[in-house]
């Protein structure tokens, strides 16, 4: 359950042409927490966030309907998804058969919850009805024009640097790039950091983001672990770090970790590159 090496991550896979919730892969989540500086007791809240943009099954009559679908997954669940098994669990419920979108949709949400350990949300959309909702990233201060040195390129908090001056910021950034542990395959993102307490230095920040470039680890963890470094080294008072990775396979991961001052429910927008 907990070894991603062992799923079919990387691996030569056929598409299931029948449905199969066993497809789905757990992945616990306290293997990666282990190296984090908290234990069992989280010092967050908030989900991530899956995007489906090829969810397809059949009506009654086997004609093939088509949603995005967006999946909302707790991160105190104890379990996360191992992406591809996702996938090839999505791809299983192509020629199946479904009375309507709502046991599509409860169906959805039962095999995801058994396989989390939690309570997963599914909400279906009608292709026609997206609302990219790009507004609602306006406010942040896009870090990405900054002239600055990277050489880097590992996760390193010592690079961030703080004033003593008390502020409220919205940041953000497109140059967020990690990799698959498994594959090695890029995961790029934009990544949207809001914060109370001690000034952060814009320059550091923007080396710190960069400095997880040939950082192999799950989208999941790399927020987390951006979470914390901030808190440890910034001593936030508040603090959110929203990334909104770039889809593949039709699939995007959206992970959202805030402390408890602030909604656990991530910002709803979606980026050009989504």
């Amino acid at each position: 359950m907990s070894d991603a090496t062992k799923s079919l991550l990387g691996k030569a896979t056929d598409y299931s042409q029948e449905y199969s919730p066993a497809l789905l892969f757990p992945l616990d989540r306290q293997l990666n927490r282990q190296s984090l500086p908290f234990g069992e007791s989280l010092p967050f809240h908030g989900e991530d966030i899956w995007t489906g943009y090829e969810v397809s099954w059949l009506n009654p009559k086997g004609k093939p309907l088509v949603a995005i679908a967006d999946f909302h997954f707790p991160a105190a669940s104890v379990c996360m998804i191992e992406s591809k098994s996702f996938k090839l669990y999505l791809n299983s419920l192509n020629h199946e058969k479904f009375p309507d979108a709502e046991t599509v949709k409860d169906t959805l949400e039962k095999d995801l919850s058994d396989a989390a350990g939690a309570k997963v949300s599914v909400y279906l959309r009608s292709v026609s009805d997206v609302d990219t909702g790009l507004s609602d990233s306006q406010e942040y201060i896009c870090l990405d024009e900054l002239d600055v040195v990277c050489d880097d390129y590992q996760p390193n908090p010592a690079l961030l640097l703080c004033q003593n001056e008390q502020v409220s910021e919205a940041l953000c950034s497109h140059l967020l790039r990690s990799n698959c542990p498994v594959t090695g395959q890029p995961d790029w993102a934009s990544i949207y950091i809001t914060y109370s307490g001690r000034r952060i230095n814009a320059e550091s920040l923007l080396q710190y983001l960069v400095s997880f470039r040939q950082c192999q680890d799950f989208h999941e963890h790399c927020v987390e672990r951006i979470f914390s470094d901030l808190m440890a080294k910034c001593e936030c008072t508040s603090l959110s770090v929203y990334a909104r990775y770039t889809r593949r396979g039709g699939l995007d991961i959206n992970p959202y970790r805030a402390t408890f001052d602030l909604p656990g429910a991530a910002p709803k927008f979606r980026t050009p590159r989504q």
